[in-house]
This record gives structure tokens, C-alpha cells and sequence, in this order.
């Protein structure tokens, strides 16, 4: 029997069996592309002790200072959370010193900086518009170890990122991967356990040990892991779409390979070109929707229909040997 909408009496019922975001996202095999938080470049507080739902002001941070953070990389590009070591979080003093990482992942152009504060409000000088244009200013160190893990593990936010990514993170550091850290914010609860790489900025969704150790792998050899890919921070949603849609096709998985110019041809649709560094050129149409049934994006959210972004090769070119830079930010908006 069909109910208003379309929807079975037992298809709600399975439905409302479910018991977390993460597990209901799996029954209804949602995909992973094109749902990753959208930053150019990433700033990285190390604050250990326990973090609340909004992590920089409901932690042992100074909450004026959290604040004042979040206000100054408003509208830049530059996104903001705070990393912990994977382990038992006490509610302790603050540690004397922090661990920073500023992160840009421009495709060609990423980088890492490495700086240790004795106070954290020294962030406050720092041009946050030009570090997210990815001009770093000789801000720190250049950092040249590990690719820096960083699994969600905030439970105050989602329950399922305490429960599958805090067991995901320990496992890592167990297997010594040294440059593993809990973050407090990287989107897509539902896609738990979710984990971004830097310095080329992929996020990735529904992971297991092995496959997170997979993509480190590859990511210590400038490769990414397409399978679990939700899409790379650099580029807005409806990009990170269509540069998937081409490595599916092409069996592409260098990281710096590929860079994107994107074209809004209505308020739901996308014309994006996907450039190769070798010269290659592909057409991607990529289309918005809206998910059904409705679903919660994370466990404390109440249903919503989430948007779809759904890429279709239109075309590609071949070899073109004109080597025009074609790393723009994606220019379209999304929701």
C-alpha cells in the first residue's frame, strides 16, 4: 500500500527501524560524490580535551577567541576545526603549546605549513583571505611528512562520528600511521566513518581500516583513491561531481591531475570542463536534485531531502598540448 508521496507503509517502516544517519545512508546506497565540505584552505587548531557540538566556542578554547576565528574566515574560503590526538580526551588543563597546520589544496598549488603556538590567539594576524587564495606567506615551516589524516570523531555533533570514526582514528595511529588526527567538523554524518586528506584535500566516506590505509598509501604517492571519494575541498559541489565522474571513466587517479572550470547554466544545472595536465579535456553535465525519501542528515536532524549532484559525460576532447593553467575555483554556487 502506497502512502501520500509515493512511499510504501513498509518502506516507512524500514525506514524508521533504522537507527542511526550512517546505517539509513547505507539501505539507501547514497551516493558519496559530490558531498564534500567545500575549503580552499584548511586551518588546524590542536585542542586537546573534550569539544562540544560547536567546537570553537564549546571547548577549553577561549570562546571570545573562537569567535573572533570564526567571524575573520567568514565569506575567505578558509575553513576552520580543531584536531586532537586519537585516545581518551580527560577534561585537563590546556596543553602549553598547540600544534597548527595550515592546509591549501588548490590542485598543482597544495601545500602544508606547520607552526607551533604558545597562544592561539596569535591566528588572529594572519591574512586569513590570502592563506584561502593560497599565498601562505612564509607562515611556519614547510611541512614534509605523512599525509595528515583527519577522521570526524566530534560525537557532540553526531553520535555516529564518536562510534565509528573515534575506533577508525585509533586503529591508524595502532598501525603507525604517526600523522593521524580526530577533527571536530568535516560534514556528511551520514557518511560516517569520514576522514579528509591533506595536503590534496579529499574527503572520503564509509570507511573501513583498510581502505583508509589504502588511500594513505596512495596518498603518500600523489594518488587518490576514487572509490571512496566524496570529492576534493577545493572545488564547490557540482565540481567535485563532475571531476569524479571523469576519473570513474577514465580510470584517472593522480591527485594533481585534473582542475576544473564550471559554468551555472540554471539554477539546477552545471556545465563543468575537466581539464588533464597532459592536455586532455572532458565536458561534464552535472545536475542538482533532491534525494528522496526524506532522510536525517545526521541523528539529532530532523528529515530532509538532501541534495543530489549527478554527472553525465557529455563529451571529450582530445590531446589539446595548450597547457593553460585551468585551477580556477569553481565559480557557481550550490546549496
Amino acid at each position: 500500500m502506497r502512502t501520500q508521496g509515493g512511499e510504501t507503509k513498509a518502506g516507512k517502516a524500514n525506514l524508521a527501524r533504522v537507527s542511526t544517519c550512517t546505517t539509513l545512508s547505507r539501505e539507501l546506497t547514497e551516493p558519496l560524490s559530490g558531498t564534500a565540505a567545500v575549503g580552499a584552505t584548511w586551518l588546524l587548531l590542536e585542542q586537546p580535551g573534550p569539544w562540544g557540538a560547536r567546537a570553537l566556542t564549546e571547548s577549553h578554547l577561549d570562546p571570545a577567541l573562537g569567535r573572533a576565528l570564526e567571524a575573520r574566515a567568514k565569506g575567505t574560503g578558509l575553513r576552520i576545526a580543531l584536531i586532537r590526538r586519537p585516545g581518551r580526551h580527560a577534561d585537563a588543563p590546556p596543553a602549553p603549546s598547540r600544534q597548527v597546520y595550515l592546509a591549501h589544496t588548490r590542485p598543482g598549488r597544495s601545500w602544508i605549513r606547520s607552526l607551533v603556538l604558545d597562544d592561539p590567539a596569535e591566528l588572529l594576524a594572519l591574512d586569513f583571505a590570502a592563506l584561502a587564495a593560497g599565498d601562505h606567506g612564509d607562515s611556519g615551516s614547510a611541512y614534509r611528512g605523512d599525509p595528515l589524516a583527519l577522521v570526524c570523531t566530534n560525537g557532540r555533533r553526531d553520535r555516529c562520528c564518536a562510534l565509528l570514526g573515534r575506533p577508525l582514528a585509533a586503529e591508524l595511529q595502532a598501525g603507525g600511521h604517526a600523522q593521524v588526527w580526530e577533527v571536530t567538523h568535516l560534514g556528511g554524518h551520514r557518511f560516517s566513518p569520514t576522514m579528509l586528506v591533506l595536503p590534496y584535500g579529499y574527503a572520503y566516506g564509509r570507511m573501513s581500516a583498510h581502505a583508509a590505509k589504502d588511500i594513505l598509501e596512495a596518498t603518500r604517492d600523489g594518488r587518490m583513491v576514487p572509490e571512496w571519494c566524496r570529492g576534493r575541498s577545493f572545488w564547490d559541489r557540482p565540481a567535485q561531481a563532475a571531476e569524479l565522474a571523469v576519473r570513474e571513466a577514465t580510470g584517472e587517479d593522480d591527485a594533481e591531475a585534473l582542475t576544473i572550470t564550471q559554468h551555472q547554466l540554471a539554477e539546477d544545472l552545471w556545465s563543468v570542463a575537466v581539464s588533464h595536465t597532459n592536455g586532455r579535456r572532458w565536458v561534464v553535465e552535472v545536475r542538482r536534485s533532491e534525494a528522496g525519501p526524506a532522510r536525517a542528515e545526521s541523528c539529532l536532524a530532523f528529515p530532509t531531502r538532501p541534495d543530489r549532484f549527478e554527472a553525465a559525460l557529455v563529451s571529450a576532447a582530445p590531446r589539446s598540448g595548450s597547457g593553460l593553467d585551468r585551477s580556477e575555483p569553481a565559480t557557481g554556487a550550490a546549496r
